[in-house]
């Protein structure tokens, strides 16, 4: 069987990518846009509840993805990789179109999050089948000495998704209108449909390149010596030496892989924007800064997996990710604590507001004072108290701190917090996809490496966000407690994937 030249191999990497990387984009939008979403699909009287719900329907999305590795999988190895992950694209890409379309909760009540559901159960059930298919085509053009290193260029669309939906977002925030605040006002009343509606141009462009792409060759040998599996699902499954790799990949590899892929970048996201209240702009450029520094050590990682094996790098990222995860967060709580900078220094008034509304049951009065501050530093903030008036007594009732605005140094530092973070996804996910390839044989491979990816991925690492901000809610008297998940997870995989995966695969022992 020949190879494709090196000019080839870098058209299977750059169709296969993009593709990807506009599916990632679809998927991540609306996690990047969760507090909005809050607001516009469901009931606004409780805003915690309705982020929770947000976050509980995007997590859905994820809970789906080993249906999707199911069917999609099965699809791949019984026709074939292209025509596969080409359907998969056609299929998220109009999901997310449709779900910018929706009309808001205020319009047509419970009807809207109900088909945010099914839209997001759709765009799971795709992605299901998308990445194993991209890994498996991009893994199968590629010598096998060097699928480390072609199949990391795969592993950097996720993050390279999440970058641009972030870009897109931004960008459209602040280019509806000459004044900021109005440009901002349209676009969460509006505007944020335009990045879910613009991913249609992205998906058309997409479908044309991959169009053009050949049929993987290991398939098209194993297919035209008559070899394709008649039954990928019982071959994968049913037969006990392939359902223990496959077990072996869930709860050595993936599993790890999955929570500390969610926690240094949506987690991470989310902590910043929800729990330190930092400046909505800034909790996304923060975040834009450390995908951009350690993108390239995916194939930093990939490429020295080649060489040393793929094990003791995925296991060294999940132990670095146990042991550094809450000593990082709490720094970043440390460095937006207001009221500790307050004892350092009396920061200087720049604005007072109030606002006055009656309590649902007419029995007080609320008043909402929002004072703004500014340290000298640069650093500023938003005070915000929220008194009760009950015939003619004042009680003072919840003082909170948001909108905060970094100084250089503390942005800066929140880069640095967050680029570690991510340098551990790196360090997991970079030499994953040539590890599953190599696990599982050729008639079976599409199949087999999705459904412990997604398990991984998609079970325990898409609710990372979900469950660390639910357990915030249980555990109020401790922020971080959140972490306590990704954690627990991480330190399982790592401790089985230590004891029972081989770093001694030989790369063409499955083709």
């Amino acid at each position: 069987m020949s190879q494709p030249t090196n000019t080839g191999i870098w058209k299977v990497i750059g169709a296969s990518s993009v593709g990807t990387l506009i599916e990632w984009y679809d998927f991540y939008i609306f996690g990047s846009l969760a507090t909005v979403i809050a607001s516009q699909f469901f009931p606004n009287t409780n805003p915690t509840a309705a982020l929770l719900s947000t976050l509980a329907t995007f997590a859905a999305g994820f809970i789906v993805r080993p249906f999707g590795a199911l069917v999609f999988g099965r699809l791949g190895d019984l026709i074939g990789r292209k025509y596969t992950f080409l359907l998969t694209l056609v299929l998220m890409g109009g999901s997310t179109f449709a779900i910018g379309l929706i009309p808001s909760y205020e319009t047509i009540g419970f009807a809207a999050p109900i088909l945010v559901l099914m839209l997001r159960l759709l765009q799971g059930l795709a992605l299901g089948g998308e990445y194993g298919g991209a890994a498996t085509y991009v893994a199968e053009h590629a010598p096998a000495n060097r699928r480390g290193y072609f199949t990391s260029w795969i592993q950097t669309t996720a993050t390279l998704g999440l970058f641009v939906s972030l870009g897109v977002i931004l960008l459209t925030r602040h280019s509806l209108d000459s004044d900021p605040e109005v440009s901002i006002r349209k676009f969460n009343d509006w505007g944020w449909r335009i990045p879910f509606l613009v991913s249609i141009l992205l998906v058309v462009v997409s479908i044309y390149i991959r169009l053009k792409m050949n049929e993987s060759p290991l398939f098209t040998k194993l297919k035209s010596e008559g070899k394709v599996s008649v039954n990928p699902l019982k071959e994968s499954f049913g037969h006990k030496t392939n359902l223990k790799m496959v077990l072996l990949a869930l709860f050595g590899a993936t599993m790890g892989q999955g929570v500390v892929w969610y926690t240094g970048q949506f987690y991470a996201q989310s902590f910043i924007e929800n729990v330190c209240k930092v400046d909505f702009d800034q909790s996304r450029t923060i975040l834009i800064w450390a995908i951009v520094f350690a993108t390239p050590f995916f194939v930093l990682f990939g490429s020295w997996s080649d060489k040393i094996g793929r094990k003791w790098i995925m296991m060294a990222g999940m132990l670095l990710a146990v042991f550094s995860y809450r000593p990082i967060y709490k720094e970043l709580m440390t460095a937006t604590d207001i009221p500790n900078r307050i004892s350092a220094e009396t920061p200087a008034v720049a604005s007072v507001s109030r606002e006055t509304r009656p309590l649902p049951d007419g029995s007080a009065t609320l008043q909402i004072t929002s004072s703004r501050y500014s340290f000298s530093t640069g650093m500023s903030f938003t005070e915000v108290k929220s008194d009760t008036l009950r015939n003619n007594v004042t009680t003072a009732g919840k003082l909170t701190y948001t909108e905060k605005k970094l100084d250089n140094p503390t942005y800066w530092k929140f880069v640095l917090l967050i680029f570690i973070q991510v340098f551990f996804v790196t360090m997991v996910y970079g030499p994953i996809a040539a590890f599953l390839v190599e696990l599982f044989p050729t008639k079976i491979r599409y199949t087999s490496m999705s459904l412990p990816y997604h398990i991984g991925n998609g079970v325990f690492g898409g609710l990372t966000p979900f469950i660390a901000t639910l357990l915030t809610t249980i555990y109020t008297q401790d922020a971080l407690v959140g972490l306590w998940y990704p954690i627990l997870i991480a330190a399982v995989c790592l401790v089985i994937g230590t004891l029972y995966i081989s770093n001694k695969i030989d790369p063409n022992v499955n083709d």
